[in-house]
């Protein structure tokens, strides 16, 4: 594994430890200090962590660096903290609103009935949001570097996005489906 992979690797979860950090700060700012708008400007600072991530994978191909799994990992942790990061944030806010601002106890999930069902659905229409994200970005990527030799191993990602939705559809709303539980009445 080359030295750049092993710090691209880093820098990902840095980056995940980042995005954490920065929403447990906004929520402190928000609930505990009450300030508003500083909190909403530290969640809108949440997608200069992706930013950073991206262009740090960018120049390291960009500097002649053959593209590893690090550098696809990285385009797909863009995409999927794009398409669930507002549900991230929704949670982390109700349960801190709940524990430090009398707020109302946090819903639940839906576990059984259609509610269920619907809701693995559009768990799963964001995973395929996700891998559009990140494989558009991973096409851009490509296209910018324009030298297959160094980018090949990046078309891999393809397969894995496709192979991940359809793995994500039959175990999120196939399942809720087969193993259909009713609602108590």
């Amino acid at each position: 594994m080359h030295s750049q992979s092993v710090a691209l690797y880093l820098l990902i979860v840095a980056c995940e430890v980042a995005f954490w950090l920065i929403l447990l700060l906004s929520l402190v700012v928000r609930y505990l200090l009450r300030r508003e708008k500083a909190s909403r400007w530290l969640l809108w600072s949440l997608p200069a962590v992706d930013a950073l991530l991206f262009t740090a994978a960018t120049l390291d191909l960009k500097s002649g660096t053959p593209a590893t799994t690090a550098h696809g990992l990285a385009a797909a942790y863009v995409g999927f903290t794009l398409a669930f990061g507002s549900l991230a944030v929704r949670w982390a806010d109700a349960h801190f609103a709940h524990r430090f601002a009398a707020g109302a106890v946090p819903a639940k999930a839906p576990s059984t009935g259609w509610k269920a069902v619907r809701y693995e659905f559009e768990l799963w229409l964001r995973c395929i949001v996700a891998w559009v994200i990140a494989l558009v970005l991973l096409t851009g990527l490509i296209a910018f570097i324009g030298d297959d030799a160094i980018t090949r191993p990046l078309r891999a990602w393809y397969a894995i996005g496709a192979g991940s939705t359809a793995l994500w559809f039959v175990f999120g709303p196939v399942w809720s489906l087969v193993f259909f539980r009713r609602e108590a009445r």
